[in-house]
């Protein structure tokens, strides 16, 4: 008993001494910190209180004190925190080559499938993102949209029919099976008839890939504080399972295409030329990053819109007048295009860009821009050095809820967007897609799908918030933003 006893008390006691050892590391650095706690650092106890909310309590905290940047601690790992947008832009745009890499934990030598452009790194993440560019432009999101409006069609019968019935919905589940429809048949060219079997495999999948639980919440943790130990103990990005789906789905849909001599306008026929095809200017994609990147449009495209759009659509819901003015922009753009939903009328909706830019200010969807400092770094106007691989963390909800940048933070207003306010917004402060070279290669696919869906909606149906949704919406635990409860309307 004693011998327990004594091995317990030396552990403790190293324990302690790692973390004061640990926890002294910005206050040497001469860099304005947040007290740390054993055993997490300067994070709450992680599943209680949703990490947005977590960020944006640092950032706050910073900003009162009148910090341009500081410190914190995740456990016992040190954080770098810019929170003046010049130090925001020179992070993620002027001293971009210091932070070219997201430092995220990613285990691709047990899980191949996760080797794709949001977690791959340094020269390597270049090259890639050179072969995948040229699938983003405008002229070939035209060539999907098509592809994309025949979505639409399921989902114009569906509120319809909730219209006739006077039928109570979740918003995010609706909009979801929409995005399920449009990343299923853009990326894997397969019908996923979501509103009609809302139960389909990628559907069901899909839900998987994003559930919270504590348990994910610890494990993410961990993989992020500790990458070698993750790596050691073989932690995955995603369960075995759900990769082992997307992969047969990515795998068989090539061998089906190639055998058939089948050709769609979709990202997976851009993928298979790029695999398939010689480049002189570049090598080709292999199969391990072909199969990648479908799995990565489906991630980008499956929860990241659905939950923008459901977020717009409580915030139409709960401003009427916005709600209104939005409808009769949409009437008015189509009647000047035969009353059809275009690639050229939605690009036409310009009050639909406010009110979609003004949503994501609001409600961005990643609480953290990671990026991690891939050599040593002096910040501009201090003595400060940030060492190779230190970790950065930028909060956009932070800065996009700072009444110093958008007066009124909390009212929903799209006038902030219009064109003779819009260059009012200093920048470095709305960061929905990120910024710099690492800014979301799928943005102009996201507006596009927004607005596709939007229009749908908005056009003949009137959205009120019901009784069911709380408010204010209480946030998840999630790295991707979510509402407790969901967000419940009436049509």
């Amino acid at each position: 008993m004693f011998v327990l006893i004594a091995v317990l008390s030396i552990i403790c006691a190293s324990a302690y001494l790692y973390f004061k050892h640990s926890f002294a590391y910005w206050r040497k650095k001469k860099v304005p910190y947040i007290e740390p706690a054993i055993p997490f650092g300067n994070l709450e106890t992680p599943w209680s209180i949703p990490l947005v909310n977590q960020c944006l309590n640092y950032y706050k905290t910073f900003k009162k004190r009148g910090d341009k940047h500081g410190g914190i601690f995740i456990l016992s790992k040190p954080i770098y925190m810019p929170v003046d947008p010049e130090f925001v832009k020179n992070v993620l745009i002027k001293d971009f080559h210091y932070f070219t890499d997201r430092g995220l934990y990613y285990n691709e030598e047990k899980q191949p499938q996760i080797g794709n452009l949001f977690f791959i790194e340094g020269q390597r993440w270049k090259n890639l993102r050179q072969k995948l560019t040229p699938t983003f432009t405008s002229g070939k999101m035209k060539m999907m949209f098509n592809t994309m409006l025949s979505c639409a069609q399921p989902l114009n019968k569906a509120i319809e029919r909730m219209a006739m019935d006077r039928e109570v919905f979740d918003a995010k589940d609706l909009v979801a099976r929409f995005t399920t429809d449009v990343i299923g048949s853009c990326a894997f060219g397969i019908d996923c008839d979501s509103f009609e079997n809302p139960h389909s495999d990628f559907r069901r999948y899909g839900d998987m890939m994003f559930a919270e639980s504590p348990a994910k919440v610890i494990r993410n943790l961990i993989a992020f504080s500790y990458k070698d130990l993750a790596k050691k103990f073989g932690i995955l990005n995603m369960d075995k399972d759900i990769a082992e789906f997307f992969t047969k789905v990515a795998t068989d849909t090539y061998s089906y295409r190639k055998k058939n001599n089948i050709k769609r306008n979709d990202f997976m026929q851009l993928l298979m030329e790029m695999k398939d095809e010689s480049h002189e200017e570049m090598s080709t994609l292999n199969m391990n990053e072909f199969i990648a990147q479908v799995i990565l449009f489906f991630i980008a495209g499956f929860d990241t819109s659905s939950a923008t759009l459901s977020f717009c659509l409580f915030s139409l819901a709960s401003n009427l007048d916005i709600q209104e003015k939005l409808r009769e922009e949409i009437k008015h753009v189509l009647k000047k295009h035969d009353g059809k939903i275009t690639y050229d009328s939605i690009q036409d909706m310009k009050y639909m860009d406010q009110v979609l830019n003004e949503t994501m200010r609001m409600y961005p969807i990643a609480p953290i821009l990671g990026r991690i400092c891939t050599e040593d770094y002096r910040v501009p106007s201090t003595d400060v050095v940030i060492e190779k691989g230190t970790e950065v963390f930028i909060s956009p909800w932070g800065l996009q809820r700072d009444p110093d940048y958008f007066p009124d933070p909390d009212k929903f207003d799209p006038e902030r967007f219009s064109d003779e306010n819009k260059t009012n917004i200093v920048p470095g402060t709305y960061l929905p897609f990120g910024e710099g070279p690492r800014i979301c290669i799928g943005l102009r696919f996201a507006m596009m799908q927004m607005k596709m869906c939007l229009a749908v909606l908005m056009k003949d149906f009137e959205f009120s918030v019901n009784s069911r949704t709380k408010v204010p919406l209480e946030l998840g635990f999630g790295f991707i933003i979510s509402v407790k409860g969901g967000i419940w309307l009436n049509v």
